[in-house]
């Protein structure tokens, strides 16, 4: 009688879906998670089941840390929770997940492309919660769907911020909006993918923060932070561009996160501790505050005040920097004029510019993106955003969010466009001012040749007119007088002397071109 029971039960569960999952990694289109079951990842770090945040009546499907209940890294049903606690996770025959209320209301979905013959979903030790034919191979492209393709507002190891160009899928953290509330907050976190990448916190449409383009090691806007324990990866070509990281020791847990209040933090906890230790937060000072000097001006955060205007820039408004009021930024002292000698100063040591107006070509050196720069009258500054010494990276218009790094060696130097008058060091002119400067010397030497040579013939021909004329109006000559000398003594006889003519002798020197 008892096992008739018993059976007569399970065919109900099969039937209803209500078969509660074991506590193991796995859920079957037999089985159903309800408020209260759980599933556990095989090296018991994750599980996943439903949550209830602080003091809320809602439920939410989740993932968290077993050894850290609390510390919840995904969140399925963010933007739509279940009301009551009937709550409860299936997956249909064709391998899409669904979570249902106590009214057997359709809550939320997963809307794979591919069907599977038999379906399943696990929980994986790296915290991603998948959705995969149990008789595909074990590859990550045989996934019908996974949890790591859906961040919350923690990025785990393993798990890619970026987007796919092939799928059009863009990975990026999304903050809670409060932290007893897992719902969408006002803070993302995503890789710019325009031009060169970098990562960009945003508070709904405005940016808050950025960490500077990547340079081939490291996003360069952000001091250097060396690890043993975190191997960034970064993998940027013609179908996807994203960020990774790996933790190289196994025992240790580690997460990125993004807060309800917009800071951004990796956080670690090592083995046989009970704590999460904050290793470092991106925000680290006022100058990483998104523009936080202005148009053109720049952040040193070690100095009072922290902002400044750029050489051979003056402050818009006089009246506003006194009281520490910089979002106007700066303005030229002098105006760029294209026809007038112009150089490059160079500030070294910065976080560059960020990516508002701008071309990159990787295929110039540092050398031929100063002549590049120079051509076009509307360039404002370039730079070699590369570690490697390639590619070129120039500016036009105003230069936004540039800081200056002085404890660490950021390698980012930028040359800013400034009228001669304006740099101090006067060899730094230019080489199209002098190609031009030299034309100019030339030609004028050529002229001031020729007109010479015009006066010095004027000159010849004169003189050859005016002898000519002077001998023709000589009187004939007369027959030679005789002369007696005399003694000098003599007082009242003068003596006479004759001197010959000298001419002044003109020389006349002509150059030839060679």
């Amino acid at each position: 009688m008892k096992t008739t029971h018993a059976l007569i039960f399970f065919q109900y569960c099969l039937l209803s879906g209500l078969y509660y999952a074991s506590a193991g990694d796995t859920l079957a289109p037999t089985q159903s998670i309800r408020n209260g079951s759980t599933l556990v990842s095989s090296g018991k770090t994750f599980e996943l089941g439903f949550f209830s945040p602080g003091e809320s009546n809602n439920y939410y499907l989740g993932i968290w840390y077993k050894s850290f209940p609390d510390t919840v890294v995904w969140v399925g049903n963010r933007e739509k929770p279940v009301t009551d606690s009937h709550a409860f996770l299936n997956i249909s025959s064709t391998g899409n997940l669904f979570i249902f209320d106590g009214q057997n209301t359709t809550i939320w979905s997963t809307n794979s492309s591919r069907a599977a013959r038999n379906p399943t979903a696990q929980l994986l030790d790296s915290g991603n919660f998948v959705v995969k034919d149990a008789d595909a191979d074990e590859v990550t492209e045989s996934y019908l769907w996974e949890s790591f393709d859906f961040p919350s507002d923690t990025q785990l190891p393993g798990m890619k911020l970026g987007r796919n160009f092939k799928t059009g899928r863009n990975r990026y953290l999304t903050a809670w909006k409060g932290v007893n509330d897992p719902s969408p907050g006002d803070f993302t976190f995503r890789v710019d993918d325009i031009g060169l990448p970098q990562f960009v916190l945003r508070q709904g449409t405005e940016k808050r923060f950025r960490t500077g383009v990547w340079n081939g090691i490291r996003f360069s806007g952000l001091p250097l932070r060396v690890s043993p324990l975190i191997k960034n990866i970064f993998v940027a070509h013609t179908e996807e561009v994203y960020h990774m990281y790996e933790v190289m020791d196994k025992s240790v847990l580690s997460r990125v996160m993004v807060n309800e209040s917009g800071l951004l933090q990796r956080l670690v906890s090592y083995e046989n501790t009970s704590e999460w230790t904050n290793m470092y937060t991106m925000q680290n000072d006022k100058c990483d505050d998104y523009a936080r000097c202005g148009p053109n001006g720049i952040c040193k955060i070690n100095q009072t005040p922290i902002c400044e205007c750029l050489e051979g820039f003056v402050p818009r408004s006089e009246r506003e920097w006194p009281v520490l009021n910089w979002t106007g930024g700066c303005v030229r002292r002098t105006p760029l004029d294209c026809l007038k000698r112009e150089g490059f100063l160079k500030i070294e040591n910065v976080k560059l510019p960020d990516l508002l107006d701008f071309k990159f070509d990787e295929r110039l050196n540092l050398k031929d993106c100063r002549a590049e720069c120079l051509k076009n009258c509307s360039c404002t500054a370039y730079a070699n955003p590369n570690h490697n010494g390639s590619g070129c990276l120039m500016w036009f218009g105003s230069l936004i969010d540039i800081r200056e790094f002085i404890e660490e060696q950021s390698e980012q130097d930028i040359y800013i466009r400034l009228p001669a008058s304006e740099i101090s060091d006067e060899g730094a002119g230019d080489s199209i001012w002098k190609s031009r400067r030299t034309v100019i010397i030339t030609a004028t030497s050529i002229i001031s040749g020729l007109l010479a040579l015009v006066l010095a013939c004027c000159y010849m021909v004169c003189k050859y007119r005016r002898k000519k004329k002077e001998i023709s109006r000589l009187p004939p000559p007369k027959e030679p007088g005789f002369y007696v000398e005399r003694s000098c003594s003599e007082s009242n006889v003068s003596g006479l002397r004759t001197e010959p003519l000298t001419e002044n002798a003109v020389t006349l020197t002509m150059e030839e071109g060679r």
